[in-house]
């Protein structure tokens, strides 16, 4: 039967404004041994699936560094230390990425990102009758557009690559689970 493995030691290797790196050392509990890990520390995530009153999903446009690609995306961003829940933070990237607001905000979902190296947590936001009430408010970073697409195109956009940021596909996917389940749906 697996067992979890004993921590050891903890020890900050580097601070890199979004993210921070630890080697952790542990002993395996099959072998005994002590083993050394890299660890990548972040503020827990969430994506937003914001739907209008027609049933139009709220997306955003923007450049990756990482893959070095324009994206189709959904709004989502790192939880501030003044989100105090998911739901919170959903509204927030919302209207700073995208100037919309909506209602009935609920989680229907959360994944861990990578829990091979990664701590954290990134959550799914539903926020139902969205309509754009305000003006975008970019981070420094940011560059983006906002497209609305037919929640029916939506499969056809994963096929085709046109959506591929995996976070993105499994929040979709989770919409699709949510959109499934029986009236008075609960995540």
């Amino acid at each position: 039967m697996l067992k979890p493995w004993k921590k050891v030691s903890s020890k900050p290797l580097g601070d890199f404004r979004v993210f921070r790196i630890r080697s952790d050392r542990l002993i395996s509990p099959r072998t005994e041994q002590e083993h050394d890990f890299f660890i990548i520390d972040c503020a827990n995530w969430v994506n937003v699936i914001a739907l209008t009153p027609d049933r139009q999903l709220v997306m955003i446009e923007q450049y990756r560094h990482g893959s070095n690609s324009l994206e189709l995306e959904i709004p989502g961003g790192m939880m501030d230390v003044r989100d105090a829940t998911p739901e919170e933070a959903a509204l927030r990237e919302l209207r700073e990425e995208t100037g919309y607001g909506g209602e009935n905000a609920r989680l229907i979902g959360q994944v861990f990102p990578n829990p091979a190296i990664m701590s954290n947590t990134c959550f799914t936001v539903l926020v139902e009758n969205c309509r754009c009430l305000h003006p975008v408010e970019f981070d420094h970073g940011e560059d983006l557009v906002t497209r609305l697409m037919p929640l029916e195109e939506i499969p056809r956009l994963i096929a085709t690559g046109k959506i591929r940021h995996s976070l993105v596909v499994v929040a979709l996917y989770h919409f699709n689970l949510w959109q499934s389940k029986p009236q008075g749906r609960t995540p």
